[in-house]
């Protein structure tokens, strides 16, 4: 399976707290629920597509957590994202929980690296992490992500955490589609090509 990183952002690169004011105040975070008003039917129809190309789940234990308390929650059988949520393989990282309670769920701990690379050997499309910055930000360090989609909301938070905080390794990426939605949401997939390409500017006819 490809592991692919699914985020919401503000152009800060804040990614804590996008869904509500009570979602994750840790760390005297005060400014969450900024991607809400952003949200549209263009975002949604584009997330649910997504999703659809999940065969699991790999999830930190913070989002794991509240994940787990809200999503078997919805019933709706016309919700785009609920049935696929709650009947997908999630796969948790955690040092400390022993036992999910929102099956199937299977926990990974010790090597947490060494047990996502062995995952992704098994047959599969994507296996998908939403949210869990901080799991997101390790394996990237560790050269196990294939693919970045992010969610960039038309908003400068503020202060809150990173998803790319100081003294993460460098990456490359490709940038491989792009659209805007109406509300002003900018949905940006990119494939992971390895280390950064560097160069030195000698002017315009660089380009031509």
């Amino acid at each position: 399976m490809k592991l692919i990183v699914i985020e919401f952002v503000s152009l800060d690169g804040v990614s804590q707290g996008p869904g509500s004011p009570e979602e994750d105040t840790s760390d005297r975070f005060t400014q969450g629920g900024w991607l809400v008003p952003h949200m549209d039917g263009a975002f949604i129809a584009q997330a649910a597509e997504w999703l659809g190309q999940a065969d699991a789940l790999l999830l930190g234990r913070r989002t794991y957590d509240a994940f787990a308390r809200d999503w078997p929650q919805i019933t709706d059988p016309d919700d785009p994202f609920a049935a696929l949520m709650n009947s997908l393989p999630k796969y948790v990282a955690s040092h400390t929980l022993t036992a999910g309670t929102w099956n199937p769920t299977t926990i990974l701990s010790g090597d947490v690296a060494a047990r996502v690379a062995k995952l992704k050997q098994q047959p599969g499309r994507e296996l998908q992490i939403h949210g869990s910055a901080s799991l997101a930000q390790s394996l990237l360090d560790a050269g196990l992500i294939d693919g970045l989609r992010l969610v960039v909301a038309p908003v400068v938070v503020g202060h809150g955490r990173r998803l790319f905080p100081e003294g993460g390794a460098p990456a490359g990426l490709r940038l491989v589609s792009s659209e805007t939605t109406p509300a002003g949401l900018a949905l940006q997939a990119y494939e992971w090509v390895g280390l950064p390409d560097y160069a030195t500017y000698s002017g315009t006819s660089d380009f031509t």
